[in-house]
């Protein structure tokens, strides 16, 4: 997206509230990864998808410094909640400050450790509503998991699912184009779901999960 119309798109778009503004902030200046942050276009369409499912329980893989979390509890009722994953435990102590600072922290629970292994925490379908975010080379094995604890009905969230556009690339692949691009064959080839791919910044997919 050019800089002017990602300028011109947040200047007629619900704005950003100053909490999660600081959160951008902070994350862009002391990360050097700071881009993997959502974002004020990103979290308001989180918010938006969010309020328009009303999930009783969410589930997201990829906490970060906890921005996109906070977009979606934003949204949820004040008896919905979300698990949040992060596997780096030096991010903890930033999270909780942030998820501490926030209105909606209260609905945020965080998990510290690998999304794979938490995610045998649930064995049945309780949530409503899954954003994967993390480790773009276990897409697939996250899919996977994620669909057997969604409910019917209920819907998965993938970001950076176009991966600045090398999944069309020819060639030699890293590991994590490999992922993505496994993930996305996959979830094409799943008849359980519904998909359909925003080209929006570095991809966002909307999975439905039809039975």
């Amino acid at each position: 997206m050019k800089p002017d119309l990602e300028i011109y798109i947040e200047n007629h778009i619900s704005p950003e509230p100053e909490n999660l503004k600081k959160i951008d902030r902070i994350t862009n200046l002391y990360h050097i990864n700071g881009r993997m942050c959502s974002g004020h276009i990103q979290g308001r369409l989180l918010k938006m998808i969010t309020s328009m499912i009303r999930p009783k329980r969410v589930i997201e893989l990829g906490t970060f410094t906890g921005y996109s979390a906070l977009c979606i509890a934003e949204a949820l009722d004040e008896d919905a909640t979300i698990d949040t994953v992060e596997a780096d435990d030096e991010l903890e102590e930033e999270i909780m400050t942030h998820l501490n600072s926030s209105p909606h922290g209260r609905k945020v629970n965080l998990h510290i450790g690998d999304a794979l292994k938490v995610l045998e925490n649930w064995n049945e379908e309780v949530f409503d509503l899954a954003l994967i975010d993390a480790d773009k080379r276990q897409y697939p094995q996250y899919f996977e998991k994620i669909l057997k604890i969604v409910k019917p009905g209920g819907f998965i969230i993938a970001d950076n699912t176009l991966w600045d556009g090398h999944v069309t690339e020819a060639g030699k692949h890293s590991s994590q184009t490999k992922g993505i691009m496994d993930f996305n064959d996959l979830v094409a080839l799943t008849p359980e779901v519904e998909v359909a791919i925003i080209p929006m910044r570095d991809g966002i997919t909307i999975i439905r999960k039809v039975k």
